[in-house]
């Protein structure tokens, strides 16, 4: 199997080698003269590579070049020590896409940065048994799929799927886990320790609810043993620029976001997928400075932008705990409409829609959610629903747009609310329109 592998690999490294580099134009982070980084690291996840030299093999060489180019802009520290690829790193768990993948990140990446890549029991290896974890070792040149790194004095811990059959995790990694966090924080507790898993904690970031479903709680009594643990996660492709998708309780949490697509949960409905979803990529810049604080850099890679951008405290410290569910939701402002909001209804084939302006955030945070209430002159209701703009990317639209469906001749009174992640509603804008 070796010599099979590494001649698949080297066949693929051959391909990259001959393709021309992308430019790339990412804008540097806002400047903040108190943060000089002393370490930074990338952390992407659910890249869901297929073969060689695909969509997702070009978006992981992307993600690491505008990573690079970040560096590179900054008049500090110019350096990307790691990465962070936290699962469902191929698509179906075979050979060829475990080669492919690391080829594309060969393609990219410099000595001075140490790639950390985790397997998912999803797509890693959900189907294909142990051989993903095999070829994962192989190709990466370790003994190991659980791993724990030192990057520049701080600790970094990665945990893939169990070589157990029926389990995604299982109880040797448990004890090995206890072991490696006791030596992390047995060499500095002052700091942060870094940990990467594919699935959410259950219960923390967005996504990670028992209805939403894409959690694990296996590891979580250990980690709420930890203050100093700062999690990772993917496996829901929940957007990384909403609030929720940064958590603080006991630990910090972090969701990732995917460079594969965007999905959502509103309301009831589940695995929501919108308009243009698999053009929605997102990954985390994460740089840290010598007092151990934490600034995280949200990358739309499609657009070329960041997205959202957070300070934390040295998590280390459970005094600094700025993004509890609590705290968030009591900094969440009603949005707000422009007092000259423009607001058209059209009938084209029978079918009326709704044409408004979008609101302004009134916090940073972005407009979550539209509900949109129509109703005709006797006050019957005739239409009631809600709109999920593009808040997951770095441009949202100026106008958005709602389809009423077949209404009758008569007059009509829309009335339109925004309203924040933790539904905070905006003062509403009304109009009145006759079909």
């Amino acid at each position: 199997m070796l010599k099979s592998i590494i001649s698949v690999f080297m066949t693929i490294v051959t391909f990259f080698s001959s393709l021309a580099a992308a430019d790339i134009n990412v804008s540097a982070p806002a400047e903040t003269s108190d943060f000089v980084p002393v370490l930074r690291f990338m952390v992407a996840s659910d890249t869901h590579v297929a073969t060689a030299g695909d969509r997702q093999c070009k978006r992981i060489q992307k993600a690491l070049k505008m990573s690079y180019a970040i560096a590179e802009a900054d008049g500090n520290y110019k350096k990307l020590d790691g990465v962070i690829f936290a699962g469902d790193t191929t698509d179906d768990g075979l050979q060829s896409s475990f080669c492919a993948f690391k080829a594309a990140v060969d393609s990219v990446i410099k000595p001075e940065t140490q790639v950390m890549p985790l397997l998912a029991q999803a797509h890693d290896g959900g189907t294909y048994d142990y051989k993903s974890l095999d070829y994962f070792k192989l190709l990466h040149g370790v003994d190991a799929t659980d791993n724990h790194y030192v990057i520049n004095g701080y600790h970094f811990i990665t945990m893939s799927r169990a070589y157990v059959d029926g389990v995604r995790y299982a109880d040797y990694q448990r004890e090995w886990l206890k072991a490696e966090l006791d030596k992390a924080v047995a060499d500095d507790p002052t700091k942060p320790v870094f940990f990467a898993q594919h699935e959410h904690v259950d219960n923390t970031v967005y996504g990670s609810s028992d209805f939403e479903g894409w959690d694990d709680e296996f590891f979580k009594d250990i980690f709420m043993q930890y203050p100093q643990l700062v999690h990772f996660s993917g496996h829901s492709h929940y957007p990384l620029n909403d609030p929720r998708s940064l958590w603080q309780g006991e630990f910090t949490a972090i969701g990732t976001g995917s460079l594969y697509y965007v999905e959502l949960t509103v309301e009831d409905v589940r695995t929501m997928h919108p308009d243009g979803y698999r053009d929605e990529v997102q990954y985390w810049v994460v740089e840290v400075d010598a007092d151990s604080r934490v600034r995280l850099i949200g990358i739309d890679l499609v657009e070329e932008k960041i997205l959202v951008e957070y300070i934390l405290d040295n998590p280390a410290d459970p005094a600094n705990r700025d993004y509890t569910p609590e705290k968030q939701e009591a900094r969440s402002t009603a949005p707000v409409f422009a007092k000259d909001a423009k607001v058209e209804a059209k009938t084209s084939f029978g079918i009326t829609s709704l044409t408004f302006d979008s609101a302004k955030s009134a916090d940073g945070a972005p407009v979550y959610l539209y509900r949109i209430n129509v109703v005709d002159e006797d006050g019957t209701e005739v239409y009631n629903d809600w709109l999920l703009p593009k808040y997951y990317s770095a441009t949202v639209d100026a106008t958005n747009t709602v389809k009423l469906g077949v209404i009758g001749k008569g007059d009509y009174t829309a009335t339109i609310t925004a309203e924040t992640v933790y539904g905070v509603k905006s003062v509403a804008i009304t109009h009145t329109f006759t079909k």
